[in-house]
């Protein structure tokens, strides 16, 4: 009886495994949430943008150039005049933003929302909050029974 009896570990083996690996899973959740997901719906809207640009559109290129596109000669290319009587040749690709679209209005600008419009509780617009009848001191009643002595 000098040897003892040996058991099986079992499945913790396993299940240390799993919890192991579980940061590295989590950190690619967020990852792909934060950095992947949005960067792809930036680059499908860029590329739906560079589909619909037409003749008369005023674009922004990569390197800075402004022009408006006279033609557009294939899907790859097209003319834009940056100058009276300058015409340069630009792939589409290197477009950066249409400024002015011909046949529809600019895009409206980005509006940035103040925590303190949501402060406001008189909501007229500005910060000051008139809390004298909230009080219950209505100075516009005290008035009109000044006037009635």
């Amino acid at each position: 009886m000098w040897i003892s009896t040996a058991y099986a570990q079992g499945a913790e083996g396993e299940s240390s495994m799993l919890v192991s690996f579980l940061p590295l899973i989590l950190i690619f959740v967020v990852f792909y949430f934060l950095l992947i997901r949005p960067q792809q719906k930036k680059a499908k809207a860029h590329k739906a943008m560079l589909g619909e640009i037409g003749r008369g559109d005023r674009i922004v290129t990569g390197g800075g150039i402004v022009g408006t596109v006279t033609k557009v000669n294939s899907d790859t290319e097209m003319t834009v005049e940056i100058s009276p009587g300058i015409k340069v040749r630009v792939l589409r690709d290197t477009v950066s933003q249409v400024v002015q679209s011909k046949g529809r209005p600019p895009p409206p600008p980005k509006q940035d929302y103040d925590d303190d419009e949501e402060d406001d509780d008189d909501g007229d617009g500005d910060d000051n909050s008139d809390n004298s009848d909230a009080a219950g001191d209505d100075d516009s009643t005290a008035d009109s029974d000044q006037d009635k002595k």
